[in-house]
């Protein structure tokens, strides 16, 4: 009896390249996306013929290729040109001007950075770039606490694209007027992949990521059918590895359904607690169920919000409720900043909650 043929000896892998299934790695293919790296490479073409190139705006939900589709563009231009400069910042990890100077002179190659305030690094970003192109892509952008450096580069870089990268489509609307006004962008938004799409990504990650014939076809599926009730690629790509180790911790040769059921159950059970979160909670203050206004019957307020030293440059941490049911009307936002903007500093906005008790009979807000 061959009891042990299919069996995985200790010095054996399913993983061909296990860092394939890293979240920031970037494929030689990157399917269905072909329009939207085009209209990202559209607008960085005047550079190469030392003409201002246009800016690009780009937003969509997590998990749905933006990142990796504009990585892709940028390799892609590095590949071609030694003539434009491409930059890549993840603004969670980046998010104030002297961060981001530091990580473009980084970039650049330049090391002497010790004891120069921001000025002095813009100055040599500046230095570095003259009669050359760049393409600056800052990714996360909602995540900044300061848009100085934006300001800076659209004003005093002559040859370059800037790319802005979000979640959320209704950030720009928030943008100070002055930066707005001189990034003139082109608006492009990212749809979530469909089911067969997700699919096909899934199968060619496959490819990178594994050697052959380790997936049945049934299993790859049920981690696409997860993956596009999430409508996060990234899903996928946690179940492919997962899968994997828990079909090698059996000793498997094959990734069966078992082990992708095994990690979904894994997946759904874990809860991440995000850093800022919990960074934030000494900054909030409760706003406990009071009367909107003297007079006022059965009219009441309730909610939370940072204190005036913890701020945000938009109002993309604002969030508005009537009777517990969430509105975007806008005469909250106008409220808030007739009560609260002069307490804050100049261009800055509170973290905020706000739920509005009214009689059921009274409420006709539509958000």
């Amino acid at each position: 009896m061959a009891l042990f043929k299919d069996m995985l000896h200790s010095d054996e892998t399913l993983f061909k390249n296990e860092e394939a299934l890293n979240y920031d790695f970037v494929p030689r293919m990157l399917p269905h996306r072909e329009m939207q790296q085009k209209q990202v490479a559209a607008c960085i073409k005047p550079l190469f013929n030392d003409r201002a190139g246009k800016n690009c705006f780009v937003s969509g939900a997590p998990g749905i290729g933006k990142t990796a589709a504009l990585k892709w563009v940028l390799r892609d231009l590095e590949d071609d040109t030694d003539d434009i400069k491409p930059f890549y910042i993840n603004c969670w990890q980046k998010n104030t001007t002297y961060k981001v100077m530091l990580a473009l002179c980084d970039q650049l190659g330049y090391k002497f950075t010790q004891n120069k305030n921001t000025e002095d690094l813009f100055k040599v970003v500046k230095d570095l770039l003259i009669a050359k192109g760049a393409v600056f892509v800052f990714d996360e952008v909602d995540k900044l606490d300061d848009f100085d450096f934006l300001y800076s580069i659209l004003e005093e870089v002559q040859l370059k694209t800037v790319v802005l990268i979000t979640n959320f489509k209704e950030w720009l609307m928030d943008l100070d007027e002055r930066i707005k006004s001189r990034l003139m962008c082109e608006v492009l938004h990212f749809d979530p992949y469909n089911a067969q799409e997700g699919l096909e990504i899934l199968q060619e990650r496959v490819k990178y990521a594994f050697f052959p014939q380790v997936w049945g076809e049934e299993a790859l599926e049920k981690v696409a059918e997860k993956t596009y009730a999430k409508k996060d690629i990234r899903t996928g790509i946690y179940l492919l590895k997962e899968s994997g180790r828990m079909a090698e911790d059996e000793s498997s040769r094959k990734i069966s359904e078992e082990h992708v059921e095994k990690a979904v159950v894994k997946l759904d059970e874990f809860t991440v607690k995000k850093k800022d979160d919990l960074e934030l909670k000494e900054f909030l203050i409760e706003i406990d169920k009071q009367p909107l206004a003297a007079g006022v019957d059965g009219v009441y307020l309730e909610g939370l919000m940072t204190v005036p030293t913890k701020t945000f440059p938009t109002r993309q941490k604002q969030f508005f409720a009537v009777n517990g049911r969430p509105t975007s009307h806008a005469v909250f936002r106008t409220a808030v900043k007739q009560v609260f903007g002069p307490l804050m500093p100049a261009g800055r906005h509170p973290l905020l909650y706000l739920n509005l008790i009214v009689p059921t009979a009274t409420s006709n807000f539509r958000g």
